[in-house]
């Protein structure tokens, strides 16, 4: 059984007296309003009508909402009225309240009293024909025609109306007489009217007041950055500078002021853009306030950056897109400005947005044939290297200079790739390193580390890493493991760039900048590349075709890869030694006297660090010819040579017999012999350190003497401190001669002449001088004055 059914009331009598009464209350109450608003608008009608009748006396027609009536006005109204008829009927009435309604009627149109939109079309032949006709033409009459107050008369309402003449001609005249009062040409003298002291000094007022608007805005910025960001743009703007006079000088001031701003007010972050979800969510008002700073500093700075790149492509392009108020030899200075802001913003602000956008601007221009412009973005390529710790921004740049390396199919400035000796590699994960770093990845997972650890120290040991990753963050110190990650990558991108100079274009002029780099960076080379990079540097010493600082490189590197993790290779570098050996002789006091820190770094690599794999007679024909060398050196050449004979005289003790004369061997000395193995030179002497006793210089006489003794280390013939602790390479750049003086000062003793050969003061006799300035044009060569005395010493 469901529910029962409801049963519907009836209604009762009192129920439909009641509906029946709220019915009739309603219905008298819609016949009240409707009646209400009739009345309103015969109102509004009849107020219509008053106003028309106003404008039609010639007052300015007002609002109905703000017009009120003065009293005078009213009293005149009345007598208005009352004068009027006061046979209207209601037809009457309606149609002055339409003529009333018409535009015609109360705006004074010229047109007829028609209906505006009623009538037929225009031919549009009509109008073409009209809009040919050329604006400039004889000035002719119009007539505008002014409404009156109507006339009734039996007939009906007679319209009123009257004609007046507009003077079209004294309307233009009122208007260029504003138009000569506004234009500011004819205000002020015309600029080649000017004389030209006047020019000079309308230039320097007009040059003053933009630099105290560039300081005033640039000042507001830096004051207040959150609050002034909006003049960033004002201050961008004058970078488009038109004034011909001041265009450049202002342009330069803009630049730099907003480079100097820009470092001021970054952030030491990187600013990411808000995801959509981050950009829905309700923030503080503080926080939306740094928001819309990070925003608009970080477009400003976008926009700046691409004005200094159109900048540096309109000088490339030869072209002024911008304005015509900078001529194409000014490009150039330009150019020059906006590089030098680029190459700051890439050393103070290597943390910020875009700072990969200026390596790819600049690592081109590395390349220019203007030598400002290429200079100043080297040297930023080489402190950015320098100051790098942690490698991410020299890793970006080493990306591009490898792209453009490739991209100009190896035919760059040597100097671009010299800017690589600067990077601070000095830790790199080898490939040794690697292998044995995965076993412990195998056998310490998470179970083991379950099983070996217990609740309570898995707790703890899950404390102590988050706190020391929180205290890293605090002290904001590099993480060891992603630097050295970092560097690694470096590397191998640059090895790739020396193997492919290598393998590719072996007679490019790129060859000595890798050789020197290789030597800079061999001991970093993994195993696996040894035997290839052998085999190549062998080919090009055998060849013939490098010079002699190129062949240094070669065999540098070579010695510098044997001397590290190549030390468990069986290889027999025989050809580098009888190569370096051959070298030596070309060394004297001109110009390859830079390339004895080379030779001093391959001696040292070849033979003090490989004592070992050395024999006796290679080493003491390796003294033997450095004795000979640093006769004809320049004197920070000399030191250094007979600092590294002092070194291998310790690492070597029996080759101490060539300081004695009555030993002898079986066989002769061969000095022009360039085997080092069969010159014999177990039966020679070094002589040559008698003859640099009487040396000019006091530090060369001091070595010659203490290896005399045979090179003690305590009496009267040891040397001091100063000397026997500093290696060859520091005493060949303690006692330099760059700067044309002698350190120490030398004196200037009498020359001495012994046994056919000259020595001692032998560039202050001026006989000498002459005899060696004949020698050195006898032999058509540019030798220093030390060598000539050596070629001299022969004929004497």
């Amino acid at each position: 059984m469901g529910p029962p059914r409801s049963k519907k009331r009836r209604p009762t009598f009192r129920r439909l007296l009641k509906t029946s009464g709220m019915k009739l209350e309603n219905k008298l109450k819609n016949r009240q309003l409707k009646q209400q608003n009739v009345a309103k608008k015969q109102r509004k009608e009849q107020k219509k009508l008053r106003q028309a009748v106003k404008d039609a006396h010639g007052r300015t027609p007002q609002p109905l909402e703000t017009y009120r009536k003065r009293p005078e006005e009213e009293e005149e109204e009345e007598e208005f009225l009352d004068s009027l008829p006061t046979d209207m009927v209601d037809e009457d009435q309606e149609q002055m309240s339409a003529m009333a309604r018409q535009p015609s009627f109360i705006t004074r149109d010229l047109s007829s009293c028609g209906p505006v939109h009623g009538g037929k079309r225009k031919n549009p032949e009509v109008v073409r024909s009209y809009e040919k006709i050329p604006r400039k033409m004889v000035r002719t009459e119009e007539k505008e025609v002014i409404h009156l107050l109507p006339i009734k008369d039996q007939t009906g309402i007679i319209p009123q109306s009257m004609e007046r003449v507009i003077n079209l001609q004294q309307d233009d005249e009122d208007d260029d007489e504003e138009e000569e009062e506004v234009s500011p040409e004819e205000a002020l003298p015309s600029f080649v009217s000017l004389t030209a002291e006047q020019r000079e000094q309308r230039r320097v007022n007009n040059l003053r007041e933009k630099k105290e608007q560039i300081a005033s805005l640039a000042s507001a910025v830096v004051s207040d950055p959150h609050g002034n960001m909006k003049r960033l743009k004002e201050l961008r703007g004058m970078l488009m500078e038109r004034d011909p006079c001041v265009a450049v000088t202002i342009r330069k001031l803009a630049m730099v002021s907003l480079m100097e701003i820009f470092k001021d007010i970054a952030p030491s972050y990187r600013i990411r853009p808000l995801t959509s979800a981050e950009a829905a969510v309700k923030v503080k008002k503080q926080t939306q306030q740094l928001r819309e700073f990070e925003e608009g500093l970080v477009s400003q700075y976008k926009f700046y950056l691409e004005d200094l790149e159109q900048t540096i492509k309109d000088w490339q392009q030869q072209k002024k897109k911008r304005c015509q108020a900078v001529s194409l030899q000014s490009y150039c200075s330009l150019a020059e400005v906006a590089v030098r802001c680029l190459c700051e913003l890439l050393l103070a602000l290597p943390h910020f947005n875009f700072h990969n956008n200026i390596i790819v601007i600049l690592a081109p221009l590395m390349n220019s044939t203007a030598p400002k412009v290429s200079s100043l973005c080297r040297d930023a390529f080489r402190k950015l290297f320098q100051q790098d710790k942690v490698g991410g921004a020299s890793l970006a740049a080493v990306r591009v200079i490898s792209g453009l390396t490739k991209s100009k199919n190896y035919n760059v400035h040597p100097e671009v790739l010299r800017t690589l000796l600067s990077l601070r590699i000095k830790e790199v994960q080898m490939k040794k390193d690697l292998e044995d770093s995965q076993p412990q990845k195998k056998f310490m997972n998470n179970k083991d580390k379950k099983k070996n650890l217990s609740r309570m120290q898995r707790k703890w040991k899950k404390a102590e890493e988050k706190l020391e990753k929180e205290l890293l963050e605090a002290e904001a110190s590099e993480n060891k493991d992603q630097k050295i990650k970092l560097h690694t990558e470096i590397l191998n991108i640059v090895f790739l760039i020396y193997f492919r100079i290598l393998k590719k274009a072996q007679k490019s002029v790129l060859l000595p900048a890798v050789l020197e780099g290789l030597a800079n960076f061999a001991h970093l080379i993994n195993l696996e590349f040894f035997d290839d990079l052998l085999s190549i540097l062998q080919s090009l010493v055998q060849s013939g075709g490098l010079t002699n600082r190129e062949s240094l490189h070669c065999i540098q590197t070579v010695f510098t890869i044997l001397s590290g993790q190549g030390d468990v290779l069986n290889i027999d570098p025989r050809t580098f030694y009888s190569q370096l050996f051959k070298m030596l002789l070309q060394l004297h006091a001109g110009a390859p006297n830079d390339d004895v820190i080379i030779v001093l770094q391959c001696l040292d690599a070849m033979l003090t660090r490989r004592r070992k794999q050395v024999t006796l007679q290679r080493v003491m024909a390796f003294i033997k010819r450095l004795s000979v060398l640093s006769l004809h050196t320049l004197p920070n050449a000399s030191v250094a040579l007979l600092s590294t004979t002092r070194a291998l005289l310790h690492a070597f003790p029996r080759c101490d017999f060539l300081l004695d004369n009555e030993v002898q061997g079986s066989g002769f000395y061969l000095p022009e012999l360039d085997e080092p193995e069969h010159c014999n030179a177990q039966n020679t002497a070094l002589w040559e350190l008698h003859a640099l006793q009487r040396h000019y210089h006091p530090v060369v006489r001091q070595f010659a003497v203490h290896l005399s003794h045979g090179a003690p280390s305590e009496g009267s013939a040891a040397l001091g401190v100063e000397l026997s602790r500093r290696t060859s390479v520091e005493l060949f750049n303690t006692f330099s001669v760059k700067d044309l003086s002698f350190n120490p000062p030398v004196a200037s003793p009498t020359t001495r002449k012994k046994g056919g050969f000259v020595v001692g003061a032998l560039l202050y006799d001026s006989d000498l001088q002459s005899q060696a300035q004949r020698v050195c044009v006898a032999m058509e060569t540019e030798l220093d004055f030390t060598s000539a005395y050596t070629n001299l010493n022969l004929k004497l």
